[in-house]
């Protein structure tokens, strides 16, 4: 039986973050069919890296998760003062400069790269989950050979640095989540990169959801918005705030907006807002079922895992404009609307009636079942195992 490991910045059932959540569920599958490793960092936040776990191993749903320290936490300062001086200057940075802004980015860990370069030949392939971290950067050159990336990358500005020109020109092949992301890749690189599917991941949602139970439950007659995910401003969170604030001003139709995910921003503080927090995935289905829409204002989405749950759910959603996967997702599934600007968010909300609202969810679920079900994203990795020893 063939072994595999995943590398990943952070793994564990408390980290909420959608690279995080799908190495651990592909690992998870396909530990039917290989044997697979988590190789990851003893890190839970991603904004300070530290240390949380402790080191060496855990079993999750029957994957190991081996777990090395982080070498030291970031100074989140002074690395966003970093951020900001190269971002001015990005195309006259050096690549020295370029790959001390990937250290300050980190998690850094010796140990993680200790275990790799003397582990190597035990292994038959490396996936490394997302691009944009230094345990991908610096540690998918040790494994070349024998390395596969899922960028999980979007129109952000890292993305041009020069750095990357090199470390996508490394692994085997790319494994891409949509369309989306692999067109503009092949646009970023001028069609010079490895080849790869697109694979996505597998939507799996409970056999039963309580949505009247879970209005029961936080006291929810009115019809209201939900926000699954991290409450940041990178996440298009302070827009999404400033629009639902102005809509109660300008509709006055009872509705609330529920928020699910670890509070980064302040939110504002209003009976119409409600805060869960980190919830259990029973309780976030139970949510996502009972919503009037899914709202998802992020401009930086390769996949976006809650999209697709909420389809299942069989509710329907509105994303930005701004986010070429959303709206590729939409446009596909017929199952969502886009907006630019506050009117438009506004129209979407005060015009479309219960019984559209569930047509859309309906066709929602059924591009979920038919595009992303385990059993075909299973059969895409399988499908490459053939290259791994060639």
């Amino acid at each position: 039986m063939l072994k595999v490991a995943f590398i990943v910045h952070r793994c564990g059932l408390e980290v909420n973050g959608g690279a995080e959540a799908l190495c651990l569920q592909v690992a998870q599958q396909m530990s039917r069919h290989w044997r697979t490793e988590v190789l990851t960092t003893c890190a839970l936040d991603y904004m300070s890296w530290a240390n949380h776990y402790p080191v060496g191993t855990e079993i999750i749903d029957g994957v190991i998760v081996r777990r090395f320290a982080v070498d030291a936490p970031r100074d989140v300062e002074s690395f966003n003062r970093l951020s900001s001086k190269l971002h001015q200057r990005q195309r006259d940075c050096s690549l020295n400069e370029q790959e001390s802004w990937m250290r300050a980015q980190g998690p850094m860990s010796r140990g993680l790269e200790a275990f790799i370069a003397s582990h190597r030949d035990e292994y038959d392939a490396f996936i490394f989950f997302t691009y944009i971290y230094a345990t991908t950067y610096f540690l998918l050159p040790l494994v070349k050979q024998k390395a596969w990336l899922v960028p999980l990358a979007h129109d952000e500005w890292p993305i041009y640095f020069s750095m990357w020109e090199r470390l996508f020109l490394l692994p085997r092949g790319l494994i891409f989540s949509t369309e989306e992301e692999r067109d503009f890749l092949h646009k970023r690189f001028c069609n010079a990169l490895p080849s790869g599917p697109v694979v996505g991941v597998g939507i799996e949602p409970p056999a039963i959801t309580g949505p009247v139970a879970f209005r029961q439950q936080y006291k929810l007659t009115e019809p209201f918005l939900i926000y699954v995910g991290r409450v940041d401003a990178s996440k298009g969170c302070g827009e999404l705030f400033d629009y639902f604030c102005r809509l109660r001003q300008a509709d006055s139709t009872p509705r609330k907006l529920v928020l699910i995910g670890r509070e980064v921003m302040p939110i504002p503080r209003r009976e119409d807002i409600i805060h869960l927090g980190f919830v259990d995935e029973q309780t976030k289905w139970n949510a996502m079922a009972a919503c009037d829409w899914l709202v998802m204002p992020s401009r930086y989405e390769s996949l976006s895992m809650v999209l697709l749950e909420t389809w299942a759910a069989g509710r329907p959603a509105i994303v930005t404009s701004e986010c070429t996967v959303l709206v590729g997702h939409c446009r596909k599934a017929n199952a969502g609307l886009w907006y630019s600007n506050f009117e438009e968010f506004c129209t979407i909300i005060s015009s479309v009636d219960d019984t559209t609202k569930g047509k859309m969810g309906q066709q929602g679920g059924a591009y979920v079942r038919t595009n992303y079900n385990w059993e075909l994203v299973e059969q895409k990795y399988l499908d490459l195992q053939r290259l791994f020893s060639s």
